[in-house]
């Protein structure tokens, strides 16, 4: 019995070794690590289509004076494009290994878009009052001041069936549309952002705060925080002459 148990051990330690052994490579291969990153986000629901990446200062696409570099989809059926299917996100992500993603918002999911500040404030708060809070993520930290967003992942209002059933909302946000909303963006029905991990130009990049095991939550219940702390962030730009800079169309 104990030569039994003995063999059994020592096997099971060898299959353990043998899981780590290829687990490891996989943690330290950025390919396999964002690729990983990118089907957990297909996992949860959450359609996604190949966009721009950086080349240098500029966006892959080319377009002389860009508005949106490294930021925008590279198709303009993006929304059609847009899937949550596993093999094409593979072949995307092992084709276009530079390629950023981003997430077609209004069908599974919304996102709530802050300034940075503002977004910190909101989830520290947010989280001391034990709400639920969803997936967050930060957009192009250290970068020029100001720039910096953060983006709360949430469930969507929904897409009704009679259009006269929509709720318009002021914060609406559409690509077009982005330097109409400096403070908070609501990106639903025709909008999109980048998902983690994306690289912006200057070495900023997208990255998870939060990640997906965090489930979505009613925007609802995280708006008015949200509001109130963009309210106060704008209120200190107008008397700081250097946050009151222009503000970008990052995603």
């Amino acid at each position: 019995m104990g030569s039994e148990s003995g063999r059994f051990k020592r096997g099971e330690q060898s299959r353990i070794s043998q899981w780590l052994r290829r687990r490891k490579p996989a943690a330290e291969d950025p390919a396999r690590e964002r690729e990983a990153l990118l089907l957990a986000v297909a996992a949860a629901g959450l359609p996604l289509a190949p966009a721009a990446h950086p080349a240098g200062y500029r966006c892959s696409c080319e377009r002389i004076g860009c508005p949106t570099p490294a930021r925008h989809p590279l198709s303009f059926a993006w929304q059609t494009q847009s899937t949550t299917d596993r093999a094409q996100i593979e072949r995307w992500a092992r084709n276009q290994p530079q390629a950023n993603f981003i997430t077609a918002t209004g069908m599974l999911h919304d996102v709530l878009d802050v300034p940075l500040e503002a977004g910190r404030d909101a989830l520290q708060r947010l989280l001391a009052a034990g709400i639920s809070v969803g997936p967050v993520a930060e957009s192009g930290v250290g970068g020029p001041a100001g720039q910096a967003r953060m983006l709360f992942f949430t469930a969507t209002r929904g897409t009704p069936e009679d259009e006269d059933e929509w709720w318009p909302c002021e914060l609406d946000c559409h690509p077009e549309t982005m330097d109409e909303h400096p403070g908070l963006r609501w990106h639903c029905r025709g909008s999109y952002v980048l998902v983690p991990p994306a690289a912006l130009p200057g070495d900023l990049s997208v990255s998870w705060l939060r990640g997906m095991e965090h489930p979505l939550p009613d925007p609802l219940t995280l708006l008015e925080t949200l509001t109130d702390a963009c309210a106060l962030y704008a209120g200190n730009a107008d008397h700081d002459p250097a946050a009151s800079v222009a503000w970008p169309l990052s995603r």
